[in-house]
């Protein structure tokens, strides 16, 4: 069940609440991607860490939410609900597109005086490492193949015809907001970075990854396993003790 508070109820899930930990990680999902990806991470890494996923508009309870299909707009509109927590050490972790929201989210936080603990990003080139791409233009099925060669996507929502042209509608303005990002020059990052990937994602070669060392004044860390785009769910247990380290918890 989950649990919220007032100012965590439209953009923030908090699926494992912790009240008692001493550090929050902060996840944003990936393009088509809901908060409920990060159940999971909640639950395994409460009670040592308070796990917050972000919700963004368009998608399960708030799919009567309009799209946001700019990454800055929806960096601007996520802040402001993460201004509260800061009063313990707060992680931000994004996943693909997610790495991308976490990056400007950052940059906001830094500017306004509260940086985060540190940023992991997964899967995400670098942000100034840019890529003609235009799957957001594709029709319905083009857009379909493309999840599909991704393996991101539970299968099960390909067989269910009604739903999926449900959600399609988010996927696409997520994808419109990922293609058409533009990085602008600004002050680097003051705050660690670490960088994850599979050696084999066809969205982010190790090169492209290798660039976020580019916008940190920080500590840069960069892992890689085999695998595709969506490495993590074959590598769970290892990215999570990752996190638990990010976030000052390494296990014992």
């Amino acid at each position: 069940m989950t649990t919220t508070t007032p100012d965590t109820e439209l953009w923030l899930r908090r699926y494992a609440p912790a009240p008692e930990a001493e550090s929050v990680l902060v996840c944003f999902p990936h393009a088509g991607g809901s908060a409920t990806f990060y159940l999971p991470v909640a639950r395994a890494l409460a009670p040592d860490i308070d796990v917050l996923a972000v919700q963004y508009p368009g998608r399960q309870d708030r799919r009567a939410d309009p799209c946001i299909g700019d990454l800055g707009e929806l960096a601007d509109a996520i802040v402001p609900w993460l201004r509260s927590w800061f009063g313990r050490p707060v992680t931000l972790f994004g996943h693909s597109m997610g790495a991308t929201v976490a990056f400007e989210v950052a940059r906001r936080l830094e500017a306004a005086g509260t940086p985060p603990a540190g940023l992991v990003v997964s899967a995400r080139r670098a942000p100034s490492r840019h890529r003609d791409e235009s799957v957001h233009l594709r029709d319905d099925d083009g857009l379909i193949e493309e999840l599909k060669k991704l393996a991101g996507t539970d299968a099960a929502l390909f067989g269910d015809e009604e739903l999926l042209r449900m959600v399609l509608p988010a996927i696409r303005s997520d994808y419109r907001a990922a293609e058409t990002y533009r990085y602008a020059p600004g002050p680097d990052l003051s705050c660690p970075v670490t960088a994850l990937t599979g050696d084999a994602d066809p969205k982010a070669t190790l090169e492209e990854v290798a660039d976020w060392e580019k916008h940190t004044t920080g500590r840069f860390r960069m892992r890689h396993w085999a695998g595709g785009h969506f490495y993590l769910t074959h590598y769970q247990a290892e990215v999570l003790e990752l996190l638990r380290a990010e976030t000052g918890h390494d296990q014992h």
